[in-house]
């Protein structure tokens, strides 16, 4: 069946669609009903179902023929080490990490929180939630203390599983001092900390609470899988809130496995046996998903890196795990390409190394700009598929579906609905958008399988963030529109459309302009408050590694581009040329921190921000500009 087909039945017939994908998983319990549309607009899937996540990624890959398969490769530049985990041996590592968490105490429901760096353990701690029908719910290693003690109190765990230490390039972060802080600064005391000691830095116990992951694990009898309800949580990840407390996005046990198990072949376009590679964090959505559970549900070998695109030793890095370990797909954010980009690029690095066996390679987690997509398919010669999606989907909304039909790529698109989601681009009153027009990215409610159901332990907060705006629908909180062959463009959030004398305009149709400057390695644009126009577009560039340019030369050729590509109407006439942007740890760009810096309004430094010493170099290029 084509893309036309296969998408059309998904709307016209989601019970039918999504029943015969739940075929793709095992169940204790098979559900005899897929959608639950009885407390509308709260829908749930497959509520009558019975499984065990972690059964379904681990034990019947080993007891069903694949025992020997490697499940998971630990690759880490950073210590020097690489360890590998066929599905048998990494199921019997999770069956004593569960029986470890069940002698402290852990049961079905009970919160844990995971508090780890890119290491299988860590994976191993999801895993052994799952298999206990525990809640993990996991904050990325080194998170600062005052934002892990909210998390804290909002998941109330039982247990924090935690090591003693993350390493990043040039630099050991304790992650002990940190947990401590937290855990005194939290209201809920959690009963128990599990450990592990890396040989980098020693974590200091506190007796009675804390314990030491290795003689806890060896001294544990294996746990077996418990059966849980398909809708029953399977984690909680947190997100920023715009109040300041963070959003505890939910993910039930059910849809998830089945959209995740049915991605893996219909997305990604990869067979059980096969290598795949998501370079991202295990405390990002990326990690949860495509590092963790669906390579493995869907009987893939996972790659679980704990480096840098560069730096780790350089901007081979990538390329080299690509052939070490035979990747057959790579997922990662396009700043990384852009970072590999800049440093290297002309691919010089590239060429010490055979990435033979890569078929594809998507991207997302950042809009894509053009410069960067076109760079990749032409050093890397496979298809390059950007592709959209958030934490509150978990899986992907907007993508070129490679295991159904490969869509035609249109540069800045990444492509067309996936099936299940029903993606409508609306004005303010709620109208559909012409073809062009750009407006609310929202999707006509039921969401597919696999989306989060709601808010941990707020309903009412879910419903006011993401279903009241636009009734029947939710909100995405991303602007773009639709082209005449359906194709969806995502310009910016729905706070980066500036309003620049009248006109509605994106940041990131601007952002493309200058990414497309032969000697720009990346780029940011921010509306900034102005008396006469209302807002008024103001850029920061990186530039490649070895451009030798004046940045006063750089910044009028972007003006001059500017002004041909978009017109005057985009009154671009500011930029500046830093030697970073503010990123959170994943990735994305600071846009808001860094308009509040330039508007003058009140700010609080983000807690997901990779170096807060980037926007010291930001204020002082906006004050330079007559700004902030």
């Amino acid at each position: 069946m084509s893309y036309a087909e296969i998408y059309q039945r998904s709307l016209s017939d989601p019970d039918g669609f999504w029943s015969e994908a739940a075929t793709l998983i095992d169940w204790y319990q098979a559900p005899e009903t897929a959608l639950d549309d009885s407390a509308a607009p709260m829908y749930r899937w497959f509520g009558d179902g019975r499984l065990n996540t972690c059964y379904n990624a681990l034990d019947r890959h080993a007891d069903g023929g694949r025992a020997d398969q490697l499940a998971l490769v630990y690759d880490s530049p950073v210590t020097d080490t690489v360890r590998t985990y066929t599905f048998a041996e990494l199921r019997d590592e999770v069956a004593k990490v569960a029986g470890a968490l069940r002698d402290l105490g852990v049961g079905t429901g009970d919160r844990v929180i995971v508090y780890m760096p890119m290491i299988a353990e860590a994976a191993m701690a999801m895993l052994a939630c799952a298999r206990l029908g525990a809640i993990h719910s996991v904050v990325f290693g080194g998170f600062a203390a005052n934002e892990l003690a909210t998390r804290i109190d909002d998941a109330k765990p039982k247990v924090i599983m935690s090591a003693s230490c993350g390493i990043e390039p040039g630099r050991i972060v304790e992650y002990k001092p940190l947990l401590d802080k937290a855990i005194d600064l939290a209201e809920h005391k959690p009963d128990e900390v599990l450990m592990l000691q890396r040989p980098q830095a020693e974590a200091q116990m506190q007796e009675g609470r804390d314990h030491d992951w290795v003689a806890t694990v060896t001294a544990a009898h294996p746990a077996d899988c418990v059966s849980v309800a398909a809708t029953d949580p399977l984690y909680i990840l947190y997100t920023s809130g715009t109040t300041g407390v963070p959003k505890g996005i939910v993910r039930d046990n059910g849809g998830h496995a089945v959209a995740l198990a049915w991605s893996m072949k219909n997305i990604y376009d990869v067979d059980p046996g096969q290598v795949y590679w998501a370079a991202s964090d295990v405390g990002w959505i990326v990690g949860h998903s495509y590092i963790v559970y669906a390579p493995l549900i869907h009987g893939c070998t996972t790659v679980l890196y704990e480096g840098k695109p560069v730096g780790t030793p350089d901007p081979g890095a990538f390329w080299r795990v690509i052939e070490q370990h035979g990747v057959s797909v790579l997922f990662t954010a396009p700043t990384a390409f852009r970072a590999i980009k800049r440093d290297d690029p002309d691919a010089n690095h590239l060429a010490r190394y055979d990435t033979s066996s890569l078929r594809a390679l998507f991207l997302a987690g950042e809009r894509c700009d053009p410069d960067t997509l076109h760079w990749a398919e032409e050093k890397l010669g496979v298809p390059v598929i950007d592709h959209w999606w958030q934490t509150e989907s978990g899986w992907p909304m907007i993508s070129s579906p490679m295991g159904i039909e490969q869509m035609p790529i249109k540069a800045g698109s990444p492509s067309v609905p996936v099936p299940g989601y029903d993606v409508r681009v609306l004005d303010d009153d709620g109208s559909e958008c012409a073809p062009g027009d750009i407006g609310a990215i929202v999707v006509k409610l039921p969401l597919p399988p696999g989306c989060l159901p709601t808010l941990w332990n707020a309903d009412d907060r879910y419903r006011e963030a993401y279903l009241e705006r636009f009734p029947g629908h939710y909100l995405s909180g991303d602007a773009g529109f639709k082209d005449d062959d359906g194709y969806v463009s995502i310009m910016s959030r729905i706070d980066d459309i500036i309003n620049v004398a009248g006109h509605r305009l994106s940041t990131g149709a601007m952002e493309e302009v200058i990414a497309d400057h032969p000697d720009v390695a990346e780029c940011a644009v921010i509306g900034v408050a102005d008396q006469l126009k209302g807002q008024l577009p103001v850029g920061f560039v990186v530039l490649n590694a070895g451009a030798d340019r004046k940045p006063d030369e750089v910044v009028s050729e972007l003006v001059a581009m500017m002004r041909d590509r978009i017109g005057p109407v985009a009154a671009f006439k500011q930029a500046a040329v830093v030697d970073r942007l503010p990123k959170t740890r994943s990735g994305k760009i600071l846009r808001g921190t860094m308009r509040s810096i330039a508007d003058r309004n009140e700010w609080k430094m983000p807690a997901t921000i990779d170096d807060p010493a980037i926007l010291d170099e930001i204020e002082g290029a906006l004050e330079g500009m007559g700004f902030g």
